[in-house]
């Protein structure tokens, strides 16, 4: 809505309507500061959310809003093997195949806002995270078109962080 609000005011002539939409998009953003200090209080109140929380963040590229996008949407987390989790959040390919015809692999279904989620983690994870860029890094270099790479990093993102949920051990680098 405050995107919405943004675009109404760009093309506002009126100064009068210029400075209701203002003023709502003021009352929306401050909404969402209350909003995000509700949530952060619940993750920080619950010593089970606070300690997931703090596994996820150690990764590198997992910031605070995919960390808690993973925790309220995806709580199994860490009780799946990598391939179920990869195909619950609709990450594992999925095969278009009919009689003798092969058809083209590609990611479907799941939980979308976890995947979303885990595509923004997935483009800083390439730049910052040495294993996700690494991982990148040779999907491109062998030919792979370069979004191909990053759902591959977002599968290898998902999965570095079921292992480090169900071990309950935080980021290491090598």
């Amino acid at each position: 809505m405050i995107g919405m609000e943004a675009n109404r005011l760009r093309q506002a002539r009126s100064p009068r309507v210029r400075r209701t939409i203002e003023a709502t998009r003021k009352t929306l953003e401050a909404q969402l500061v209350g909003l995000d200090k509700d949530i952060d209080d619940s993750v920080r109140g619950s010593p089970v959310w606070r300690a997931a929380d703090d596994l996820l963040t150690s990764v590198p590229g997992i910031g605070g809003i995919t960390a808690r996008t993973l925790i309220a949407d995806l709580p199994e987390l860490g009780r799946l093997d990598r391939r179920r989790i990869a195909a619950l959040v609709g990450l594992a390919p999925v095969n278009r195949d009919s009689g003798q015809i092969r058809g083209h692999r590609a990611i479907a279904g799941g939980r979308t806002a976890v995947r979303n989620a885990l595509y923004m983690a997935a483009l800083s994870a390439v730049r910052w995270n040495p294993v996700i860029k690494a991982h990148y890094t040779r999907i491109v270099a062998a030919g792979r078109p370069k979004k191909v790479a990053l759902v591959a990093c977002m599968r290898h993102l998902l999965t570095i962080l079921n292992a480090i949920i169900k071990t309950a051990s935080p980021w290491k680098t090598a």
